[in-house]
C-alpha cells in the first residue's frame, strides 16, 4: 500500500546536540563534530528530547515540507511542536465541528473508540492468561478480561458522554489494577505498577509508559492532520486550549496493543534495567538517556512490522495504523462510512 508509506522518525537525546540543514540533509554535531546524516526526504518527523539545538533554516524547511518537530524534556514530557501550515479539505473540518457540537453524534463517534481501547486491552489481558505460568496469575488476568466484557457492554448503551468516560475510566482502572501481572514474577518487584500515575510518574513502568503515549500521541496528531482533520478537536476528550484532542482519542485504541505491550516486553525480556532509572527526592522516577535510546529504537522497529488489518484485509506496517485510523475517522465524518470502525487487534 504505497499510500501509506512508512516514513522514519528521527530521536535525537544527545544532550548538546545541534541539528543543522546542509542542502537536503539533516547534519547532527555534537561539540562541533558532525556525528550523523539524515536526509530530509527519508523523515516524517523529528523527536528532540533534553536540551538540543535546532537551526532556524532547518525549522524552516521542515515546516515546508510537512515534518514536524517535537521538542519533549528530559523526562520525556512534551514541550512544544513545530510545524508547518495545516492543509486540509475545509468541508471535512466543518463536518467534524458540526458533529463535536451536536452531542448525539458526539457519542456516536466517541462510543467506538472506547470500545475498541477496551477490546484492545482485553486482548492483552487474554493472551497474558494464556501465557501465565501460574494458576493465580490465570485467574487474577482472567477476571480482568471478564470484567473488561462487561465494560464493553457497559459502553455500548451508555446514555450520554459522561457515563461514556465513566465506563472507560472504570475499565482503565481495572486493567491496570493486574498490569503487574503481565510481567515475569523476577520483575515485579522492581517494575511493579500500582495503578496510572503521572506528572510526574511515581515508578518505573509509568515512568516508560509516559514516554511511549508521548511517542503515539505525536504519530495520531501527525496522522490526524494528515487526514485534513483538527487535531485540537476531540470527541472522547474534553476540548482544551493546546490539547490535541482528537489525536488523544486516536491514541487510545492503540494504547495496549502498541504502547503498553512494547513496555512489557522490554522490561520482560530484559532490555531495560533498574539502573536505566533515577529516583528525585520528590519521589519522581526519570529515566536515563540509554533508556530513553532503548525505548525509541525498539518503538521504530516495531513501527515497522506487518499486521493484517482487519477492514482493510491486507498486511500493512503497524507504523501507519494511525494513519489510516485517521482516515477512516473522516470518511465517517465526511458521512463515507456509516460509523467509524477503531483497530481490533487480533
Amino acid at each position: 500500500m504505497s499510500e501509506y508509506t512508512l516514513l522514519n522518525t528521527l530521536y535525537v537525546q544527545t544532550e548538546g546536540s545541534y541539528l543543522h540543514l546542509d542542502n537536503d540533509t539533516i547534519r547532527i554535531e555534537v561539540e562541533r563534530q558532525t556525528r550523523l546524516r539524515v536526509p530530509l526526504h527519508h523523515l516524517s518527523g523529528i523527536v528532540l528530547t533534553g536540551d538540543i539545538l535546532v537551526s532556524p533554516a532547518l525549522l524552516g524547511r521542515c515546516a515546508e515540507s510537512g515534518i514536524g518537530v517535537v521538542f519533549l524534556d528530559r523526562s520525556g514530557r512534551f514541550r512544544a511542536r513545530v510545524e508547518g501550515p495545516v492543509s486540509g479539505n475545509v468541508l471535512l473540518r466543518q463536518a467534524q465541528f458540526a458533529a463535536a457540537s451536536v452531542p448525539e453524534q458526539r457519542l456516536a463517534l466517541a462510543r467506538p473508540i472506547v470500545a475498541g481501547k477496551i477490546r484492545n486491552a482485553r486482548h492483552v489481558v487474554q493472551r497474558g492468561a494464556r501465557d501465565a505460568k501460574s494458576a493465580d496469575d490465570a485467574a487474577a488476568l482472567t477476571a480482568t478480561a471478564t470484567h473488561l466484557e462487561s465494560a464493553l457492554r457497559g459502553a455500548a448503551t451508555a446514555p450520554d458522554l459522561d457515563t461514556l468516560r465513566g465506563v472507560e475510566g472504570e475499565a482503565a482502572r481495572r486493567y491496570f489494577e493486574t498490569f503487574t501481572t503481565l510481567l515475569r514474577p523476577g520483575c515485579r518487584s522492581d517494575f511493579g505498577l500500582n495503578g496510572r500515575n503521572r506528572r510526574p510518574p511515581r515508578d518505573r513502568i509509568n515512568a516508560m509508559l509516559s514516554f511511549v503515549y508521548t511517542l503515539l500521541t505525536h504519530e495520531c496528531r501527525s496522522a490526524a492532520e494528515a487526514a485534513g482533520l483538527d487535531a485540537q478537536l476531540g470527541f472522547l476528550h474534553a476540548v482544551r486550549p493546546g490539547r490535541p484532542a482528537l489525536a488523544l482519542d486516536l491514541v487510545e485504541e492503540f494504547r495496549a496493543v502498541l504502547a503498553d505491550r512494547l513496555v512489557l516486553t522490554l522490561v520482560n525480556r530484559g532490555q531495560i534495567k533498574v539502573d536505566d532509572f533515577r529516583i528525585t527526592d520528590g519521589g519522581a522516577v526519570l529515566m536515563s538517556d540509554e533508556a530513553r535510546r532503548t525505548i525509541s529504537v525498539a518503538w521504530q522497529e516495531r513501527k515497522r512490522e506487518l499486521l493484517s488489518h482487519p477492514l482493510l484485509e491486507t498486511d500493512v506496517p503497524i507504523g501507519v495504523l494511525p494513519q489510516i485510523q485517521a482516515r477512516l475517522f473522516a470518511r465517517t465524518l465526511r458521512g463515507d462510512a456509516d460509523s467509524y470502525l477503531p483497530f481490533l487487534a487480533r
